[in-house]
């Protein structure tokens, strides 16, 4: 695949260095105010346009000729998804379709004449589909229980038989990094089990093919994305609503680490591209068995954990223990 306009993020000329009026008017405040917060926000949509667009590259997650269902909650990642999307697509290499889906589950409340007229303002191609699963959820699941799991099954089986009708070849879904990073310690956690959302996957029945645009988007970009453009958000009163889901305790552990350890959760998701499955235990990935001294070096034997990759000389000497030039401990 070409990746050069896909990963270009020139979205053309800038309009934030003007004369500026002089200091001693009261203008000035606020067109400098002004000014930051615009390129700050130019600075937001070029980074997401990158992020994005590395991996569609990195994951070919569009090919040419390509129809994408763009699944629209009326949540700000969605939104922000089905944007960078747009705006991906007018440089892209290749030509694709676009179709947002929304689907009403008929959630009292529901405004359901927000995403159509918002839709109608883009001037794309979009469907609405009517179901009430709101009221099947309701009924199976006892109050005070986790309801996503039925939901998001319902939801699921709704939204291929959509794609199928709509001759959709890709359903795009908006969950970001930090999604992928939570669905991974829950299923470790709950589950006993190494996985998590995959950047794109063959649906359950084999006929469709699931992207996840976002996937190397952190959150907190998503929300600074969705308060400059003021989408119309709609908040889920069905599942988001439960505040004791373990999803939202999982999210303030990783939220606690960053902010004890800036960096850490990005290196916990490269660790999710980074796997040494002879440094695991899980003999169906790794023959374990027949393994033997060959004599032979090996480069992802015990190399694998030295010095550069957790910063050997640094730990020892945080500790006291000096190292020379050499790489050597000193001896005491």
């Amino acid at each position: 695949m070409e990746t050069t306009s896909w990963l270009d993020t020139n979205l053309g000329s800038s309009t934030l260095d003007g004369d500026l009026p002089t200091p001693e008017t009261a203008q000035f405040e606020s067109h400098t105010s002004r000014t930051l917060k615009e390129r700050e926000a130019h600075k937001l949509e070029k980074r997401l346009c990158r992020l994005m667009g590395q991996a569609i590259v990195d994951y070919n997650m569009i090919s040419e000729g390509d129809k994408v269902m763009v699944c629209l909650s009326g949540g700000k990642d969605s939104y922000g998804m089905l944007d960078i999307l747009l705006k991906l697509r007018a440089r892209a290499p290749i030509h694709f379709d676009i179709v947002a889906v929304n689907l009403d589950q008929k959630q009292p409340g529901f405004p359901a004449d927000v995403l159509p007229r918002y839709l109608k303002g883009l001037g794309i191609d979009f469907h609405i589909e009517n179901q009430d699963t709101y009221s099947i959820v309701k009924d199976k699941i006892p109050e005070g229980k986790t309801m996503c799991s039925l939901c998001s099954r319902l939801r699921r089986g709704i939204l291929y038989r959509v794609a199928d009708e709509i001759g959709a070849t890709k359903i795009a879904l908006g969950h970001h990094r930090d999604d992928i990073l939570q669905t991974f310690f829950l299923n470790m956690f709950f589950g006993a089990k190494l996985k998590t959302m995959p950047p794109k996957l063959v649906s359950d029945d084999g006929r469709h093919i699931v992207i996840r645009p976002l996937s190397y988007v952190p959150e907190h970009d998503l929300v600074d994305w969705a308060v400059h453009k003021e989408y119309p958000i709609i908040p889920c009163t069905l599942c988001g609503s439960q505040e004791n889901l373990q999803r939202k305790v999982v999210g303030e552990m990783l939220r606690g680490w960053e902010k004890k350890s800036p960096g850490r959760v990005q290196n916990i998701f490269r660790a999710l591209q980074n796997i040494a499955p002879s440094h695991l235990m899980d003999a169906s990935l790794y023959d374990f068995k027949n393994i033997s001294a060959n004599g032979t070096p090996n480069p992802m034997g015990d190399k694998l954990f030295d010095e550069e990759e957790f910063k050997v000389v640094s730990v020892l000497d945080s500790i006291g223990i000096k190292v020379n030039d050499h790489n050597k401990v000193d001896p005491l």
